[in-house]
């Protein structure tokens, strides 16, 4: 029987190439109260349709979101920036993403709540989250690689419990979770990640993810991935900017229980590793130069501050120039 705590309702919305999946099919079937869309690429199948789902192709996405929906590049994870648009454009209360591969458990979309009791991280500069909810040998995709082995052999303390508001709050994924290649192409387990709740706060930063992911109105700017960008960095740049532009308005970013089991799609991982390497050589230099801009703490001015972190990642030659444009148009149609 599913829990029945949930406080709020809104959006949930993932982009794929493929048929309905068992994921899709069984979000839909279990959270019949959220609006469920599904933004296509040119890949995906022309025929593409589920009940309870509204399914945009690449011509209703230019129909209804315009512009932005003509720039932004197809064959790439970043049109799912179009969903996000389409959900804000219909004033939706949350914003719930993940993917055609995570497989919902009942406690999915059912504890929606901004304010939380949680834990923080006490420990400043890079956070690997994953070592609070198991002692397996494991950390997030886009941890840097040479910290790994220290965040292992010394796991952060926590504080204490407390209240605290969240805008942005990444649950986990069992199964096979967001790691890196250079995980995979080592290490073959599976995870089952025990249930906790921990917040990580201004000065300390751990990558998330797009995979199970909730995003509160006041973080709605934040939601934009990066569309000239490789695939396995568009969500991991996106969270460094999250959390730089978070901690401008005085916000943590939660981490939280697992509500998915992910059953992986394939990936040739030799083409994942590479499309990390740009995030291997430069995370690091990322948050550095993150961290030197001057944000406005004014959540009004959340979109500006987006703005200002992406022109200084393009200034630094990190990310590709023409990703301006696109930033732009984000900004605008917000």
């Amino acid at each position: 029987m599913r829990a029945t705590t949930v406080s709020i309702r809104g959006t949930v919305l993932i982009t794929t190439i493929n048929s309905p999946t068992t994921a899709v099919k069984k979000i839909a079937s279990d959270c019949p109260d959220w609006t469920f869309i599904v933004i296509g690429d040119t890949k995906t199948p022309a025929d593409w349709s589920w009940p309870g789902v509204t399914y945009l192709s690449i011509a209703d996405q230019i129909a209804q979101v315009g512009k932005f929906a003509e720039k932004c590049p197809t064959r790439h994870y970043a049109r799912k920036n179009i969903g996000y648009l389409k959900a804000i454009a219909e004033k939706s209360p949350v914003i719930a993403e993940t993917d055609d591969d995570n497989i919902p458990y009942d406690s999915f979309l059912q504890d929606v709540n901004r304010e939380l009791t949680a834990r923080p991280a006490l420990k400043k500069g890079w956070e690997n989250v994953y070592t609070h909810f198991t002692k397996d040998r494991i950390w997030p995709r886009g941890f840097p690689l040479e910290l790994i082995n220290e965040s292992l052999k010394n796991p952060s303390p926590l504080g204490e419990p407390n209240t605290y508001d969240c805008p942005i709050q990444q649950f986990l994924a069992d199964g096979d979770p967001d790691v890196d290649a250079v995980y995979r192409l080592t290490i073959e387990a599976l995870t089952k990640f025990e249930p906790n709740r921990v917040v990580i706060q201004p000065g300390t930063y751990c990558p998330f993810n797009s995979q199970n992911t909730i995003f509160w109105p006041e973080a709605y700017p934040l939601l934009y991935l990066p569309a000239y960008v490789s695939f396995r960095m568009t969500d991991i740049w996106r969270s460094f900017v999250a959390q730089r532009c978070l901690y401008a308005m005085g916000k943590p970013l939660a981490f939280r229980e697992a509500t998915v089991l992910q059953e992986r799609n394939e990936h040739s991982l030799i083409r994942d590793f590479k499309d990390e390497l740009p995030g291997y050589l430069n995370n690091p230099r990322i948050i550095e130069i993150l961290e030197g801009l001057s944000l406005s703490s004014d959540p009004a001015q959340c979109a500006q501050n987006l703005g200002a972190c992406y022109e200084a990642l393009i200034s630094a030659e990190i990310v590709p120039a023409q990703e301006m444009e696109l930033v732009t148009l984000w900004i605008d149609a917000l």
